[in-house]
């Protein structure tokens, strides 16, 4: 697969089997001396962080590894990677993994660089000095945080997530190698396709959504819709396996111009407090929201958009069977990548849902929502996902009557 490269407003962005091979000397010309690489220990047993090193080093740079990230990082793996960086002196940072390492690569570099603590940068642009270059390298297909500049981390102590961002923050440098996903477990497949299902489609309705915002949305969630099925049923199929890795990272490149919006605000208390995996937290709300924002007619008009873009609609169809025909299509996405049908089968007890929504509520997505939510709004949402898929589909052909 020969190499692509784009440039967008912030990042120059490399696609291509094989492209890790490029690693040092993109590095290299970057002006790097001492690169920390920030990766997990699976990917340093899958033998990709050795290769990384390798090409490094053959550029003559040195390289030293961090390979402690944790699933949903908190502040003691930001603290743990920032120590190493100092111990090391480095001067330029390769994050090198899914959104967790990259994510901790990204919140490291706000505290080696700015002091203070990850809470000192909760929102946007918070830095007030400059950050070391960084290379981001996604060995998933899902959060597209190689395209974005936020870091999302939780407390350590309270567990509520931390999204801080900063312009300044935003990798150097995108590198995109199919080959890299080919080692992904089914499980880890389905849940990194279905987080960048999510973020095509609660990208593109947004409060904040730009016409270049939707453009990128619509990109990803045509290339999920035509290959999330493939990568499932033919892992090995590189050529689908690239197709999810570029979805992903238009989703990240939306998300930095439109943010996210209520499945995000509700699935993060989710994963903080039942240790939910991010992927199914998403899936399983992703119909119920979309149902919920169903009632702004903006909102719907862009769902219509998206069934229209994959062939599901025509442009000029009712607005609500264009829906039906979204929301059938992702719900048969969603069948296909095993995602659990309901909060109901994961254990999620409804005791838990005031606290819950209290929780998704102080999201810095929800702000982003077409609908605004209150707290009993997102209640409500909870409810609804602790039932079926098909609840959802059934509360959009009712003029939305569950709401």
């Amino acid at each position: 697969m020969k190499n692509h490269s784009e440039r967008t407003a912030h990042q120059r962005v490399i696609f291509g089997a094989g492209s890790l091979e490029l690693l040092g000397d993109l590095a290299q010309e970057a002006g790097a001396h001492r690169v920390l690489l920030v990766t997990d220990a699976g990917l340093v047993r899958a033998g990709h962080a050795q290769r990384a090193v390798n090409a490094i080093e053959l550029a003559g740079v040195s390289v030293h590894v961090f390979d402690r990230v944790s699933e949903n990082p908190t502040t003691r793996d930001v603290d743990a990677c920032v120590a190493d960086a100092q111990a090391q002196a480095v001067d330029f940072i390769v994050g090198m993994g899914g959104g967790s390492s990259m994510d901790t690569a990204k919140g490291a570099n706000f505290i080696l660089t700015n002091g203070g603590h990850m809470a000192d940068y909760r929102g946007h642009n918070k830095a007030r000095r400059p950050m070391l270059p960084m290379i981001a390298i996604p060995t998933t297909a899902g959060t597209g945080s190689e395209c974005q500049s936020y870091a999302l981390i939780a407390d350590a102590v309270t567990h509520q997530k931390m999204a801080c961002g900063d312009d300044k923050a935003f990798p150097r440098i995108a590198l995109l190698d199919p080959e890299l996903t080919l080692s992904l477990p089914r499980r880890v497949t389905a849940n990194t396709g279905i987080d960048a299902l999510t973020h095509a489609l609660e990208s593109h309705v947004t409060s904040v959504r730009t016409a270049e915002s939707q453009s990128y949305s619509r990109k990803a969630w045509r290339l999920i819709e035509q290959n999330l099925e493939t990568v499932l049923l033919d892992p090995s199929n590189v050529a689908a396996r690239g197709a999810m890795l570029r979805a992903s990272a238009y989703g990240g490149m939306a998300i930095a111009h439109s943010m996210l919006g209520a499945v995000h605000a509700a699935a993060n208390p989710l994963s903080a407090r039942f240790d939910l995996v991010h992927g199914q937290a998403v899936g399983i709300l992703l119909p119920h929201v979309m149902s919920f924002n169903a009632r702004d007619p903006q909102a719907l008009a862009q769902y219509r958009d998206l069934a229209a873009s994959a062939n599901l609609a025509r442009p000029d169809d009712d607005p609500e069977h264009a829906l039906q025909a979204l929301l059938a299509r992702i719900i048969h996405l969603l069948n296909s990548a095993e995602i659990p049908d309901g909060l109901d089968a994961c254990g999620v007890d409804r005791a838990s849902f005031p606290a819950l929504a209290q929780e998704a509520a102080r999201q810095w997505t929800a702000t982003y929502n077409p609908v605004k939510l209150d707290t009993h709004d997102f209640v409500a949402l909870y409810r609804a996902a602790h039932e079926s898929r098909a609840a959802a589909q059934r509360a959009a052909a009712s003029s939305h009557s569950m709401w």
